[in-house]
């Protein structure tokens, strides 16, 4: 049950089904590794000066670590299809919005959860800049979003929510 201070963490499926499948390798694939490592380490003695032991602990806690995080994230979640938003003549979570900029070049943003941002892929939350100052807009709306080097005019050309998934498998695997 979610708190009810928490904010809220909008997620698209293949964004949720990425963090699951992280949660799940780490759980019971790369965390019973360490463990069996660290159990060998151990068995050979002075664990004070052990570097593989020494090392081996370390790992499991940013493991550990991980795994409560996920957690976390996973719990709160609130998975929404872009698929399925019906009104799609306006940027919502989950739409890939192309803009012009100022000086007229065409860029495509995906506006996605705080835990799927890739910066390569121009995927942004909607809680970033960016996110916010096209949230609610429609074709043709020209808005002003804050940039790290000041503001930049964007104006909407396209929006989509029939995307499909990256395709990519998560880095962990």
């Amino acid at each position: 049950m979610k708190p009810k201070n928490e904010a809220k963490n909008y997620i698209t499926p293949e964004g949720y089904d990425r963090l699951a499948a992280e949660w799940d390798f780490l759980r019971h694939k790369k965390r019973p590794a360490v463990v069996s490592a660290l159990a060998d380490a151990a068995a050979e003695g002075d664990r004070s000066e052990n570097a593989e032991y020494i090392y081996r602990k370390k790992q499991l806690r940013e493991i550990d670590r991980r795994l409560q995080f996920l957690s976390g994230r996973l719990d709160i979640a609130e998975v929404v299809n872009p698929k399925d938003q019906p009104q799609r003549d306006r940027v919502f979570f989950g739409a890939e919005v192309t803009v012009t900029t100022e000086e007229e070049d065409e860029v495509t943003y995906r506006i996605i959860g705080e835990d799927e941002i890739d910066g390569k892929r121009r995927w942004v939350s909607w809680k970033s800049p960016i996110g916010k100052a096209l949230l609610g807009k429609k074709l043709d709306d020209t808005v002003i979003a804050e940039w790290h080097a000041g503001q930049r005019e964007l104006t909407i050309v396209a929006i989509r929510y029939d995307w499909e998934g990256s395709g990519v498998m998560p880095e962990f695997i």
